[in-house]
């Protein structure tokens, strides 16, 4: 078998294995607890975190204090870049979402311009912008990266009991807000280092 064939076979078996494991967490999206839990997913949509990156921006600004606005513009700007990229693969992907139980066929990733929530499946935005503005916080503030790390990969967790993600679509809103929050980071200067007291 030629690595061109044994490539695609394998390819072919990691998504029958993605889709047959966000079937499996979805058949939980109507479990009460998930429910309750879906509105802790929604913080990390496009509005609430945009409005977390502007407030932290301007409270920064008001108190005079130059690295949390600088968070603040950092957190905003990961977010739209992170954004930005993921709405760019929607529009070229179509995948039906976990929740929907149709056929496998629709649940693989193809060559599609069906920019529709229900078929807009890869990747995750959600994860996306929370890995997105973690990673943002983690910058200037690298104490805060457990919090900052817990929160963004409780946010691509919840993505699959709810039914809204495959576990292939929340590793590519990873990896799609990693990747944002580094190209922001080259055009933003540098964290300003902690100040240690003078003994």
């Amino acid at each position: 078998m030629s690595k061109g064939r044994t490539g695609k076979a394998l390819a072919h078996e990691l998504e029958r294995v993605d889709i047959k494991a966000g079937h499996a967490a979805a058949e939980w999206h109507d479990h009460v607890v998930v429910r309750a839990l879906k509105l802790v997913r929604e913080l990390a949509d496009q509005p609430p975190l945009i409005a977390l990156s502007i407030s932290t921006a301007v409270v920064g600004a008001a108190r005079g204090d130059r690295r949390l606005a600088r968070t603040g513009a950092r957190m905003l700007a990961s977010h739209l870049a992170a954004t930005a990229i993921k709405a760019a693969i929607k529009r070229r992907v179509d995948r039906a979402r976990p929740r929907l139980f149709s056929s496998d066929h629709d649940h693989r990733l193809t060559r599609g311009d069906r920019n529709e929530g229900p078929h807009n499946s890869f990747p995750s935005g959600h994860t996306a912008g929370a890995m997105a503005v973690s990673r943002a916080i983690m910058r200037e503030y690298p104490g805060a990266s457990g919090p900052a790390y817990a929160a963004a990969v409780a946010t691509g967790a919840l993505q699959l009991p709810t039914g809204s993600h495959f576990p292939i679509d929340v590793l590519a809103g990873a990896a799609i807000g990693v990747g944002s929050e580094a190209l922001v980071a080259r055009i933003f200067p540098d964290a300003a280092p902690e100040r240690v007291p003078s003994a």
